[in-house]
């Protein structure tokens, strides 16, 4: 029996995995705990390039698609292994005169290009989980420049409303001083404090606003409690228009399409695999059989017999014909996803761009016209109300005015880089790409 399991064991060796395969290493991401950002974050200003610079460290869906994208590393790698051999044993007649022991190494053989279709599944999920971690980094990138000029319009808000309030303090002291002297009647400093309470509320409303914006920002990088003390930027300035051929030129590559014609490939070889599958596998065995001496030839010692075989699964009942079809149906219903991502993709960039060009006028238009009026009258009015020669209404109409009217160009100007960061997720961030900062716009 020693004789019959040595070289047996020698077999099972050689084709184990261990020697065939070798494991998965692991690979840690390269991405930043949350921890590590809120330290990276920097107690003082904070520009775009950095704002940009943290979310993409330690954003946690950046993380996650990372980590997706190392677990289809790891889905190609088992795709592409070999099937297990069985070994078995059988024991025939328990009594020791005329027990037979029958030892099997068997080995199934996948027929039909099973495993270069399945290999080839896996790759394209691969690439899917790759390109999915490209199009997260777009979509980082536009809300990160999106939040960041929410925070610069938000401070610009405060400080109006600042001024605002010096303002609205100025006056009432002064129809304090004026009542005192008998030179107006007590309405008038009762008028002159209920204004300036109002302006207090929206002064408030204007910070809340502005810690709301500089919390969602923060968030991108998980940080709950931001550190940075200000948003660094020039507010009024505008981005770039997309030329059309530059959009025309980044479309064909853009995130959703690649994502879509991948799908189509991954079900195209999807279906090669079912149809593989119609085709049987076969199991080849080799072994041993030991069988015992047979007393009528006189020889006390048993014998050692060489067992070969092969099965082959009959086709019969199951021809996984079902399963072809559902791979073919999936495969047509990606085709007509990719058709319907086309649609809708040139549809959204359109829009995208038509909103940009509306933004940029409307804040061209408030810029050039409106503002440089409105801001000459609020000054006229403050310096008339300091001589005496405007009231204190007059000279607040003047500045609600101005107010107003640059409340209204920085909502163009936010929704213009709202906009703009809409085509860079539409149609991906190209590697060679700077962040689109204030300065740059110009």
């Amino acid at each position: 029996m020693r004789t019959l399991f040595v070289p047996l064991a020698v077999m099972a060796l050689a084709v184990s995995p261990a020697f065939s395969q070798t494991d998965a290493g692991s690979n840690p991401s390269p991405l930043l705990r949350q921890a590590a950002a809120r330290t990276a974050e920097p107690a003082g200003p904070l520009d775009l390039r950095s704002a940009i610079a943290l979310a993409q460290r330690a954003n946690p869906g950046l993380s996650s698609a990372a980590r997706e994208q190392e677990a289809s590393d790891a889905a190609v790698l088992q795709a592409g292994a070999w099937p297990n051999p069985v070994l078995e044993a059988q024991v025939e007649d328990l009594r020791r005169g005329n027990r037979t022991t029958t030892l099997l190494l068997s080995q199934p053989v996948e027929l039909g290009g099973k495993r270069a279709a399945r290999v080839t599944a896996a790759e394209r999920a691969r690439d899917q989980a790759a390109s999915a971690l490209l199009a997260r980094r777009s979509e980082l990138r536009a809300s990160t420049i999106t939040l960041f000029f929410d925070v610069l319009a938000a401070q610009e808000r405060v400080r109006l409303m600042q001024d605002s309030l010096g303002l609205a303090q100025a006056a009432t002291r002064a129809a304090a001083n004026r009542v005192a002297a008998g030179k107006v009647p007590p309405l008038e400093e009762t008028r002159s404090r209920v204004a300036e309470a109002g302006i207090r509320v929206e002064l408030q409303q204007a910070e809340g606003a502005l810690r709301s914006a500089r919390r969602q920002l923060a968030a991108l990088w998980g940080n709950p409690d931001p550190r940075f003390t200000q948003a660094q930027g020039a507010v009024d300035r505008l981005p770039p228009l997309a030329l059309a051929q530059d959009v025309e030129r980044r479309l064909a590559a853009a995130p959703m399409l690649r994502q879509a014609r991948l799908e189509v490939e991954r079900r195209q070889a999807l279906s090669q695999l079912e149809q593989a599958r119609r085709v049987p596998d076969v199991t080849v065995s080799l072994g041993a059989k030991r069988v015992p001496a047979d007393e009528g030839m006189g020889s006390s010692n048993g014998r050692n017999q060489v067992v070969v075989g092969v099965s082959v699964p009959l086709p019969i009942f199951d021809t996984n014909r079902g399963n072809v079809a559902e791979a073919l149906s999936r495969e047509e219903k990606a085709r007509d996803d990719l058709a319907a991502a086309e649609l809708q993709l040139g549809a959204d960039v359109a829009q995208a761009a038509e909103r940009l060009r509306s933004a940029r006028a409307a804040a061209e238009t408030l810029q050039r016209d409106a503002l440089p009026g409105a801001e000459a009258a609020y000054k006229a009015a403050a310096k008339g109300f300091e001589l005496g020669k405007f009231s204190f209404l007059e000279a607040l109409d003047a500045q609600r005015t101005h107010f107003q009217v640059r409340n209204q160009y920085l909502m163009a100007v936010a929704d213009a880089h709202r906009a703009a960061s809409e085509l860079d997720r539409l149609l991906g961030t190209e590697a060679d790409e700077t962040p689109r900062t204030a300065d740059a716009a110009r």
